[in-house]
């Protein structure tokens, strides 16, 4: 496990349960250091998503609680604020799915960032700001975000929460449905965030390659629990990282629902 004398965020054996009787995180722990990028990998419903709206308390508009455990940002328990207050702390979340307000530009989307974080000064030099990582985004700033495609709206997603001026940014799945090169664009200019500007990243991808090749570190979650854990680069290499979530192995690629077992390492489970 790494260490987490640095940690920026703690998350300690919690568990998350939904409607009071379904038990989806089952004693999930994890650091993420400040100034880094970690990911948590794992298939669709391992409970990525759900460790991210645990963090940025997002749960209990879907009838979830956290039930037992602790997050900590900066040393301080944060289960009980607000999603807003944590904005005003420095986190924020871009949810899965390329949310905008569609009905609105794509630079009346950036500024409700703005607006959120309850600092009305220096609007301009946020939008420069903006705009200098997200150069497409000012070609179409006057443009409808329902009308812009699906890269658009995941840059716009990305950058009205840069526009909260976050100390950490949560993001959700911000691969899925695009194309590869806008995969690649849109990894580069997060990465480019987090060395530039210092934001810390806590990324939940399906895309395990992609997000290996970004993160420093990376957590994966099966079935509510973190099974294995390490450094990218350690876990790039791992036979069985390789065969069941890259879809490769020593006799060649395989796709993955060819992959008909997950050959856990007694260590794993220690």
């Amino acid at each position: 496990m790494a260490e987490n004398g640095s940690a920026l965020l703690n998350v300690n054996n919690i568990e998350v349960i939904y409607d009071r009787v379904i038990l989806v995180l089952k004693g999930v722990s994890f650091h993420v250091p400040e100034g880094g990028i970690v990911a948590l990998l794992g298939a669709n419903g391992a409970g990525k998503t759900t460790t991210l709206k645990a963090i940025s308390n997002l749960l209990r508009a879907e009838r979830g609680d956290v039930t037992k455990g602790t997050i900590e940002y900066r040393d301080e328990r944060i289960e009980k604020l607000s999603a807003h207050d944590l904005v005003t702390r420095g986190v924020v979340q871009v949810m899965e799915g390329r949310h905008c307000f569609e009905h609105l530009t794509v630079e009346e989307n950036l500024l409700t960032g703005a607006y959120i974080r309850g600092d009305k000064k220096n609007f301009a030099d946020d939008l420069d700001l903006v705009y200098r990582y997200f150069p497409r985004l000012k070609e179409r700033r006057r443009a409808q975000a329902g009308y812009t495609s699906g890269g658009e709206q995941q840059m716009t997603a990305i950058a009205r929460a840069l526009m909260t001026r976050p100390k950490m940014m949560l993001l959700d799945e911000p691969s899925m449905g695009l194309a590869p090169q806008l995969v690649e664009e849109i990894f580069g200019i997060v990465s480019r965030l987090n060395e530039e500007e210092g934001v810390t990243i806590l990324l939940a991808e399906q895309n395990t390659n992609m997000a290996l090749r970004y993160a420093r570190y990376g957590y994966i979650l099966e079935n509510g629990r973190v099974v294995l854990d390490g450094e990218a680069a350690t876990l790039r290499e791992n036979e069985d990282v390789k065969e069941f979530y890259l879809g490769l192995s020593s006799s060649g690629r395989k796709s993955y629902r060819d992959v008909k077992s997950y050959r856990r390492r007694k260590r794993w489970l220690a």
